[in-house]
């Protein structure tokens, strides 16, 4: 058994690995977004599917020896690709959605590789099973979860931080070598069985090869490596010992298309909420594959009634959680929003097990879990993009699975499930209470409570009606003592109540006027109309997510004004209007609504860098600074550090007088732009007294330390500037850091006398490609 628990242990591991591995190398081609990671996943997925297909099909279609010369032949190939570190080529002034070149440069580098990997579970039980009859193979799935969680927990804790990416790279391609190595062996085994069973097929008695059991793949949906299920493990419910029926096929890829959904909606709204680093990839992905490890571990772990309820209270804690947004304490979010999703992801895989087939059609029972994987992260990828212009996924994802309780209950008698969700919804009123009592402050969770029950008494009183209804015998006047098809109603009124939820929710988060809103690969847009009737007053507002990205002015005279984060006292408008007199030259790393231009003066040269295409469309026809700007402005489309390096490139730095940096003050910051290699780029654009302007403000993040090491390593001279007063309503409180080579022009009285004092406890390491710590700059909220 020695060589393939090696082999299985040691391709989970690979799999894992490389998913954090390589989406951490290219984030920063792609503008470091959330969806360079969603896209990611989406390949993982797809993949993952073709590896369990071929691994499927080749067993049942193939020799064994015919088997092993094929696979022999896919991983002599796979070595031909190493190393695995993505070709700089791809590094092009992209612009608009890359969705496609992602998954073309993943294909590229790891596509055969990962395509093997991914098979190594179910192939090598299969394996197993033939040269080892009578021995079970199944125990060897523990192998694979230990390897699967060991390399998702071990990349952010310890890879990550220790070694380069190329070192990581270089371990990886090393890794696949002894790999292939030990499948070789393996391989090895299964034609030497193959040709013993040859020879003595003339014997009066022929092993029936055929007769061994189907071995059982590792579960895998989402990229992960989760267990499989042992042929000998006891029945949970009368339904796993029957043959499948439509439903049940049905129930196959829809359970694990909403885990996958939920999954990718969760790691979604995380990185939006904070940062696009390995650890909020990792965290929802490892706690996914927790609740397949747990679920088909044994039925003990996985209780109908206890998950429903908490489900179902979870799902009312993110409704009230929602609503606040980016307003939400950063640590309050991570809770809850990875607590549901593991919830969820328990109900969805705990269901999966009980609707386990035959041994003998369990190939093709996790042909179907992983073709549900695919589905969902497709849907999330390249649909929720295409049909929405906000992020609906993650509400989507909890109304679609209350609907599977609700068919689950009806297929599987299940009073379990019923009064799960009637206790669920009493639960769900008192987290509720206790989320109200967190925000509002002070009252408590008994009074809160209270309030609540008295605000919405009469949804209240529908649905205790509902539930008598739906669970009293009359006749008898106690409980219905047997399951009884009405039951099932009150899950479908939780369904509805759910989806009622949502619908208000997303109707009534924003009563103002939308002029435009979109959604593509870098996010959401809106643009906002607020008083329209006033005239002096009456100004558009566009709204990245959840962070403003500018507001303008419609009256002609009041448009040119610079408002929120740019205003006259801002750090950046002091660095402005204290540059050299005559013509300047001025560099902005982020577009917006165009405000910095109502800067630009006749003779000024204002270069923009932008990489969303909605954003410069968004900035040319509802907002008017472009227009109006005095000095020649050009907005260049692509990632800001990629166009100057390749400006660098084609020997044609700008020399700016003043480069502002506007890419921080959203809630997921661009690490790559942040780092001492940007850096470098930076100050090869700068004159040689030229100033930086980094802005700063930010709910979650302190970039000050990570800003005042960047410059202690370039020695470099710093001055911290907050702007706390706001002597107008569209004038914002802000933060903005001035780095420049020139001592003396952070000394000038206005500047020198407002900025920030040293904050001698503030400490960060030194921001590379390599190594960028987010959690040590996290805020105390």
């Amino acid at each position: 058994m020695l060589p393939f628990a090696l082999t299985i242990f040691t391709g989970a591991f690979l799999l894992f690995q490389v998913q954090p591995l390589i989406g951490k190398f290219i984030l920063p081609w792609f503008g470091g977004g959330p969806g360079v990671w969603t896209t990611c996943l989406l390949f993982f997925q797809t993949l993952l599917l073709g590896g369990y297909a071929y691994a499927h099909f080749s067993s049942t279609l193939l020799k064994p020896r015919r088997q092993v010369m094929l696979h022999f032949v896919l991983l002599a190939l796979s070595l031909a690709m190493l190393p695995i570190t993505p070709s700089p080529s791809w590094k092009t002034n992209l612009q608009g959605d890359p969705n496609v070149r992602i998954l073309l440069l993943l294909m590229v580098t790891i596509g055969l590789p990962y395509f093997v990997l991914s098979s190594t579970g179910p192939l090598m039980q299969r394996w197993f099973s033939q040269t080892n009859p009578g021995v079970s193979p199944y125990r060897l799935y523990a192998l694979s979860n230990v390897g699967s969680l060991l390399a998702l927990l071990s990349y952010p804790a310890f890879f990550e931080v220790r070694f380069s990416r190329q070192f990581q790279a270089n371990l990886w391609s090393g890794g696949l070598v002894a790999f292939v190595l030990v499948c070789g062996y393996c391989a090895y085994l299964v034609w030497r069985h193959a040709k013993e069973i040859e020879r003595a097929s003339a014997a009066p008695v022929t092993p029936d090869v055929a007769a061994i059991p189907e071995p059982v793949p590792v579960a895998l949906v989402v990229g992960t490596d989760a267990p499989g299920v042992a042929a000998t493990a006891p029945a949970v419910a009368p339904v796993a010992d029957l043959a499948p029926t439509g439903v049940d096929r049905l129930l196959w890829i829809v359970l694990p298309m909403i885990a996958s959904v939920l999954l990718l909606a969760t790691t979604n709204k995380l990185c939006q909420e904070v940062a696009v680093i390995p650890f909020l990839w990792v965290l929802p992905l490892s706690l996914y594959l927790l609740t397949f490890i747990i679920c088909f571990d044994h039925a003990r772990w996985y209780h109908r009634g206890v998950f429903t309820a908490l489900l179902v209270m979870a799902i009312g804690v993110v409704c009230a959680l929602l609503p606040a947004g980016s307003d939400a304490p950063m640590r309050v979010q991570i809770i809850v929003y990875t607590a549901a999703l593991f919830i969820a992801c328990m109900v969805c895989h705990g269901e999966l097990y009980r609707l386990k087939p035959p041994p003998q059609q369990l190939t093709a029972y996790f042909l179907f879990i992983s073709a549900g994987g695919a589905l969902g992260g497709f849907f999330v990828a390249i649909v929720a993009a295409l049909i929405f212009s906000d992020y609906r996924e993650l509400q989507l994802g909890l109304w679609l699975l209350t609907y599977a309780l609700g068919v689950l209950a009806y297929r599987h008698r299940s009073r379990e499930l019923v009064f799960g969700a009637a206790a669920g919804g009493w639960l769900a009123l008192l987290a509720v209470s206790w989320v109200r009592s967190y925000f509002d402050g002070s009252e408590g969770i008994k009074t809160e409570f209270v309030n609540l029950v008295k605000e919405r008494p009469i949804y209240l009183g529908i649905g205790v009606a509902i539930l008598i209804a739906c669970v009293v015998d009359f006749r008898a006047r106690r409980l219905l003592a047997e399951f009884r098809p009405r039951m099932v109603g009150f899950v479908m009124a939780v369904c509805v109540g759910v989806g009622v939820i949502f619908i208000v929710q997303w109707r009534t988060k924003e009563t103002t006027r939308v002029l435009s809103a979109s959604r593509n690969f870098y996010g959401t847009l809106k643009v906002y109309d607020y008083y329209p009737n006033d005239e002096d007053d009456h100004y558009h507002l566009l709204l990245h997510g959840a962070t403003t990205h500018g507001l303008e002015f419609t009256k002609p005279e009041k448009s040119v004004m610079p408002t929120t984060y740019y205003g006259d006292a801002s750090g950046v408008g002091l660095a402005i209007n204290h540059l050299p007199e005559g013509s300047r030259r001025l560099g902005l790393v982020g577009l917006g609504t165009g405000t910095l231009a109502a800067y630009g003066r006749k003779g000024d040269y204002l270069r923009i860098y932008e990489i969303n295409p909605a954003v410069r469309q968004l900035a040319t026809t509802q907002f008017k600074y472009l227009e109006y700007c005095q000095a020649k402005v050009d907005v260049v489309m692509g990632d800001a550090r990629l166009t100057m390096e390749r400006e660098i490139a084609e020997k044609n730095p700008q020399r700016f007088d003043l480069l502002a940096l506007d890419a921080f003050s959203s809630d997921a910051i661009p690490v790559h732009l942040l780092t001492k290699e940007a850096f470098e780029i930076y100050l090869q654009q700068l004159k040689p007294d030229g100033v930086i302007a980094v802005h700063i403000s930010n709910r979650y993040l302190n970039l000050r330390p990570v800003v005042e090491k960047l410059a202690e390593s370039f020695k470099l001279h710093v001055a911290t500037i907050s702007d706390d007063n706001e002597p107008d309503w569209w004038i914002y409180a802000t933060t903005w850091m001035l780095v420049t080579r020139n001592k003396a022009f952070l000394e000038q009285d206005k500047i020198r006398d407002i900025a920030d004092a040293p904050e001698p406890n503030a400490k960060a390491p030194l921001w590379t490609d390599d190594f960028a710590s987010v959690y040590s700059i996290m805020k105390n909220n």
